[in-house]
């Protein structure tokens, strides 16, 4: 397959397309998809607390669940992930808490950042994810370098990148791929192409007639795949991860979808792009892999229902229960630091413990910085 055609293994009526055949037991396909419903469930509580004011920012990713959910689907535990923002499905499955999400948004002492990072700029250790960057691209050659490391040591551990198709305007990108395809470190460089960097439709970013073809002049495999369809993802995404583990090197995957929402809370995409989403209603990837299952008597209205009833409660009493908790002590600032707090820092606690007390109150005026 050459980087310009497209991979695909389920029609938006949910058909099977060519002779493609997966190895995901009905089991594993059941939690794909419940993964796909649970990911836009979360998304679309989080904006209604948004407009609501009861967080300060959100970056939704509404249609791009496929995307996501079959690239997580893929990744080993002991993988390394440099994620973007846009990808919560990758993150559930690899075993993040939803609980451990939905605090970041609210910044208080359930999240595990202390309302340091942005809302939606996840870090998870435990699951090997580097925290997430506003700034576009410059991921891509931390993960190169966490990749070069793998390969040193001789293990079958790989690296995955994801960003969006803005991403591959920047320098990181560049650099990290030349990288990556020069010393063949097992890396995958994941471009969810959704049309728009933020306002830039993607024909004002590259002349190339696709993302994947770049991967051509980096000496590495070029992918293209239909975003939309969750088998095709699962299949492009395995088969470069197997390449990688086998010493093989790195791959570009571009994965072809559409931001149906907006570029975060604070963006109004109606200026800048029209009705063009509408286009992508009938390509709404969960829409698409729910007929599949059904055509595979693998799913019901019945289970739909349950499923969708189910995640909205787990929303609610999540959130039920984080809005309750109280803000990061101002000891966190000082403590959750360094593994040994050095002295100058002690002092300055002291200091401002005597002249400050021990709480903290935030100014409930003040605007959210986007």
């Amino acid at each position: 397959m050459t980087a310009t055609e497209m991979l695909q293994i389920i029609g938006e009526s949910g058909q099977t397309v060519g002779d493609h055949e997966t190895d995901l037991t009905p089991d594993e396909l059941v939690a794909m998809y419940e993964a796909m419903v649970r990911t836009r469930g979360l998304d679309e509580r989080m904006i209604n607390l948004q407009r609501q004011g009861r967080i300060g920012f959100y970056v939704p990713s509404t249609g791009e669940e496929a995307a996501q959910v079959g690239s997580g689907t893929v990744l080993l535990k002991d993988d390394w992930l440099y994620p973007s923002y846009r990808m919560p499905g990758t993150l559930l499955m690899r075993g993040v808490p939803l609980r451990d999400m939905i605090a970041n948004c609210y910044g208080n002492e359930a999240d595990n950042c202390f309302g340091r990072q942005m809302p939606v700029h996840y870090s998870f250790a435990k699951q090997n994810i580097v925290s997430i960057s506003s700034p576009i691209g410059t991921h891509i050659i931390q993960a190169t370098g966490t990749a070069m490391a793998q390969k040193l040591r001789g293990t079958k551990e790989i690296t995955a990148a994801f960003f969006g198709d803005g991403g591959t305007s920047s320098n990181d990108f560049h650099s990290g791929l030349n990288f990556a395809g020069v010393w063949k470190v097992p890396c995958l460089f994941i471009c969810s192409n959704n049309q728009w960097a933020i306002s830039v439709p993607i024909e004002k970013q590259t002349a190339s007639e696709t993302l994947a073809q770049k991967a051509v002049a980096y000496g590495m495999p070029g992918v293209r795949v239909d975003g939309n369809d969750v088998l095709a993802v699962y299949k492009a995404v395995k088969e470069a991860a197997e390449l990688a583990r086998s010493g093989g090197g790195p791959s570009l995957l571009e994965l072809m979808t559409y931001r149906r929402g907006p570029h975060s809370s604070s963006d109004d995409p109606t200026r800048y792009r029209g009705n063009q989403a509408d286009e992508w209603l009938t390509r709404d990837p969960i829409l698409r892999f729910r007929k599949y299952l059904e055509r595979q008597d693998l799913w019901t209205d019945k289970k739909e229902k349950e499923a969708t009833e189910r995640i909205k409660n787990e929303c609610n009493a999540l959130v039920k229960e984080i809005e309750k908790l109280p803000n990061p002590t101002t000891e966190s600032l000082f403590t959750d630091v360094y593994a040994n707090v050095p002295p100058h820092l002690r002092e300055q606690y002291k200091h401002l413990v005597e002249t400050e007390g021990e709480g903290h109150e935030p100014d409930p005026d003040a605007a959210f910085p986007l």
